[in-house]
């Protein structure tokens, strides 16, 4: 017997195990919200031609055009599931929704029915409705880019001044700030963001192969450029002239293109923070009732951090073969799109997923100071590159040679480098200056950054 779909026997986990954090998208890329945006735009179309000034179609009775727009503002599961009915004997999902609207509106349109879906391929009505589709998921995400994109920003400043220990290589490196930290991911991330939002989105409505072949056939005296080109704006798009059946969807593969962008540099931050609440440099806030390991009772795991890698893994898998595959398509039309788009949900809902998890464990640190000043007490040798920068300035002989063989691979104290720095044939203040630095206090301008992001 065929199981019930519910959350606990849905296949994708983005409907099971996280449709809470996906529920959103439902409104926008289901196959209820695809339904609905192609009725969308035949609505449009339709109202555009009754415009257009032809003799045969006169401009929609006062009554018409509000019943129009009123089968899209009530759009039901039920008005769906008609359709989905006559989509079972037409074998056609589009010319569905053009015997839906004859249905329901068919007897106040009269010979106006015929217009509906007129000169145009089903990839006319697809397109502009996968475009609107995209846009009011771009918003979904921004939005919750932007609400971590604060947080880090918040960290920067809370931390500005708060030194640590940097590690190139994994190693003792310059130190820097916990600040400064936070603040190159959320000047990358803002950069990501912007770059995401200044996507322009591209439809088409051309016909068969984007020549306006039937348009003219029929109306040869009409600007057929000027009335496609007003629908796609007038539903919030920009016009793309020049195509073939499809939509190049090249606008579509920068979109995507951004989106990873984005998700790469959270996927760089997970690492990192996982890497740090190793070290010590962060604890994670209890939460009652919490487990972290099954027979380990004292551990309190990043798992916030690994499920985000985890998931905007997925998302970029899914989002790169969108871009890569999409903008191909053999001569001037295949179908092998046209599955792949149905899963426009699945990258989004993956990278929402991951930024839920982010966001979470983000509001789950708290800084251990204590930590990060005994770590940066430890690792006296990395003064050895500020010692041999001065000494380049005044001259001392092989500087950058003198401070490998002292420090190079070896333990240094305190005492140890600052029996050095007395050593140097040096300017006492620049020697006094030098024996006053500590790890600690060697951090640059990196406060000044912090608090700037």
């Amino acid at each position: 017997m065929p199981v019930e779909l519910v959350s606990l026997t849905a296949t994708s986990p983005l409907d099971g195990r996280y449709g809470r954090q996906t529920v959103e998208l439902r409104e926008i890329f289901s196959e209820f919200a695809f339904m609905r945006e192609r009725l969308r735009v035949e609505i449009a179309w339709l109202t555009a031609l009754s415009s257009a000034g032809f003799a045969e179609l006169p401009p929609l009775g006062a009554d018409v055009a509000p019943a129009l727009q009123k089968l899209v503002a009530d759009f039901t599961i039920d008005d769906c599931l008609e359709i989905k009915a006559i989509e079972a004997e037409t074998n056609h999902d589009v010319k569905a929704v053009e015997y839906f609207i004859k249905r329901r509106c068919g007897a106040s349109l009269g010979a106006a029915a015929e217009f509906i879906h007129f000169g145009c391929t089903s990839e006319d009505i697809n397109n502009v409705a996968h475009a609107l589709m995209l846009e009011r998921g771009r918003e979904v995400l921004i939005r919750r880019l932007r609400a971590i994109h604060g947080e880090l920003r918040d960290n920067a400043h809370r931390h500005a001044e708060v030194a640590m220990l940097s590690r190139t290589h994994g190693q003792p490196a310059t130190p820097t700030t916990v600040g400064k930290e936070f603040a190159n991911v959320s000047m990358r991330l803002a950069t990501a963001i912007e770059s995401i939002e200044r996507v322009t989105l591209l439809a088409k409505m051309n016909g068969a192969v984007g020549n306006y072949n039937a348009h003219l056939a029929a109306y040869p005296q009409i600007d057929w450029e000027s009335v496609a080109g007003g629908v796609v704006e007038g539903l919030g798009l920009s016009f793309n002239t020049h195509t073939i059946q499809v939509e190049p969807h090249d606008s579509m593969a920068q979109l995507f293109d951004a989106v990873a962008r984005a998700n790469t540099i959270l996927l760089d931050l997970d690492r990192d923070l996982w890497g740090y609440i190793s070290l010590g440099y962060f604890k994670q806030k209890l939460k009652p009732g919490e487990i972290g390991s099954s027979t380990m009772p004292h551990k309190v795991n990043p798992i916030d951090f690994e499920n985000s890698e985890g998931n905007l893994g997925l998302a970029n898998a899914v989002l790169r073969h969108f871009s890569e595959k999409l903008p191909i398509s053999r001569w001037q039309r295949d179908l092998t799109d046209s599955t792949v788009l149905r899963n426009l949900g699945v990258g989004f809902g993956y990278s929402l997923v991951a930024y839920e998890s982010c966001m979470r464990g983000l509001r789950k640190l708290e800084i251990d100071e204590p930590t990060i000043a005994a770590d940066l007490d430890t690792a006296w040798e990395v003064l050895a590159e500020p010692v041999q920068t001065v000494m380049r300035r005044y001259g001392v002989d092989n500087p950058y040679e003198q401070l490998k063989t002292l420090t190079r691979g070896k333990g240094i104290t305190r005492e140890t480098l600052h029996q050095f720095v007395r050593s140097l044939s040096i300017p006492a203040q620049a020697r006094d200056e030098l024996l006053a630095l500590t790890p600690a206090t060697y951090i640059g301008k990196a406060a000044e950054l912090a608090r700037r992001a």
